[in-house]
């Protein structure tokens, strides 16, 4: 699904300018838009989202991506950047539906893995093969996206098929993970008044990721070439792989607790540990005592260890934990219309504010914003949910059955 969605961000653009602003960052301003409003409906799309309209809505959406890919590379510049809107308007629902499958599982984050993997990996895969094929074929920048698209979208249909092969939960799932149900408006109401606070820590914290992460992802080229502007191009496949293997191993070993009270406790700490991780290493890079690949992989592994897991674990076990009536795709999607909002935030306020600062300054800056918000918010959470759960508890008394007996919403 990144195939349609991320290769046009390895594209520099550097002749191309309209109202005065670099045609890429108007491109990626205008896909980031339109994948915002993806999630903006996807909150309703995917929390209502029925079992037998999974698999020919996520084909519909790719077949949308990929339709507007071709448009882009047919309708001469200036015009095309309006098809990029288009491109990220049906993407930013492929994850929840994705997700669909694999969520109220004793197995979910192991299954999770894979999604895991492909949001940090094939960014920089998809860059590798971009070059690639720009060297080899002298394709242009507007055409390179719709023929990767090509390439992936059988590779594509045959996953989605092995995603339909998934058998439903079975009664070990329903009981440790809780039953996962379409949502009505009332269900939706009632999580928010229920959480409210604590939902509003992860949602700032994700708001902040989000932002950062995207950046970094989108003009990576552009970091990097301010760095070491002879850098290898396999820099972007051999970081990105590491750091998935780092972040994926540590997202799995949340599998092994079967305890979801004590798995909020493992998660919330490698959350703290991250977030100190990105402003650490960037002030160690700063007095030069690190190598910029270092900082690049400590701070990948900082932004997307948070950021992955809640996507993938933190909803997860906060909704069996407190046997809520829901499903993973409403708050994620909550989280992700306010991170993609930031994202297009930051993209303008550097195109017309801080366009002569260095992409490697603004990404330095932001490190030691994350470190310092998130760490607050997510110490917040941490007293919130656990006061809520614990009533008195010491954690170490508490047992799966405990668990079972808190069910203020179900």
């Amino acid at each position: 699904m990144y195939a349609f969605r991320k290769p046009f961000t390895t594209g520099l653009y550097e002749s191309y300018e309209l109202w005065g602003v670099g045609y890429k960052s108007i491109l990626i301003i205008s896909q980031v838009f339109g994948y915002m409003l993806s999630k903006i409906i996807g909150i309703k799309v995917i929390a209502e989202l029925k079992e037998k309209k999974r698999i020919l809505l996520i084909i519909s959406l790719i077949a949308f991506a990929e339709s507007a890919l071709l448009a882009f590379a047919l309708v001469p510049f200036p015009y095309n950047f309006m098809f990029l809107f288009l491109n990220g308007l049906p993407l930013g629902m492929v994850w929840g539906v994705i997700f669909s499958f694999l969520e109220g599982r004793k197995l979910t984050e192991f299954l999770a893995l894979g999604l895991s993997l492909n949001l940090v990996m094939t960014s920089g895969v998809l860059k590798t093969i971009y070059l690639y094929l720009q060297e080899t074929f002298h394709l242009t920048e507007f055409h390179l996206p719709v023929v990767i698209g090509l390439i992936f979208l059988p590779f594509f249909l045959f996953f989605v098929w092995m995603l339909a092969q998934i058998p439903p939960p079975n009664s070990e799932d329903l009981t440790l993970r809780n039953k996962r149900v379409a949502m009505s408006q009332s269900d939706k109401s009632l999580i928010i008044k229920e959480f409210g606070l604590g939902l509003i820590c992860f949602i700032g914290t994700y708001l902040l990721l989000a932002t950062m992460r995207d950046f970094r992802d989108n003009f990576a080229v552009e970091v990097w070439r301010e760095i070491d502007p002879q850098f290898d191009k396999r820099i972007f496949s051999t970081t990105e792989t590491i750091i998935g293997l780092v972040v994926v191993s540590l997202i799995a070993l949340n599998a092994f607790i079967k305890n979801n009270f004590r798995s909020y406790l493992t998660f919330s700490s490698m959350m703290l540990v991250a977030v100190m991780l990105c402003g650490g290493t960037t002030w160690v890079f700063e007095q030069q005592l690190i190598t910029p690949k270092t900082w690049m992989l400590s701070l990948g592994i900082g932004l997307f260890l948070p950021y992955l897991l809640i996507q993938t674990v933190v909803f997860e076990r906060l909704i069996a934990l407190f046997k809520a009536r829901g499903n993973v795709g409403f708050l994620v999607y909550i989280c992700d219309s306010v991170g993609y909002l930031g994202s297009v935030v930051l993209l303008l306020y550097r195109e017309f504010f801080l366009k002569k600062v260095a992409f490697v300054n603004i990404l330095m800056t932001f490190s030691y914003i994350i470190s310092f918000v998130c760490f607050v918010l997510l110490i917040i959470q941490l007293f919130y949910f656990s006061n809520k759960y614990l009533k008195g508890k010491l954690w170490w008394q508490v047992s799966p059955s405990k668990e079972s007996e808190y069910n203020p919403i179900g």
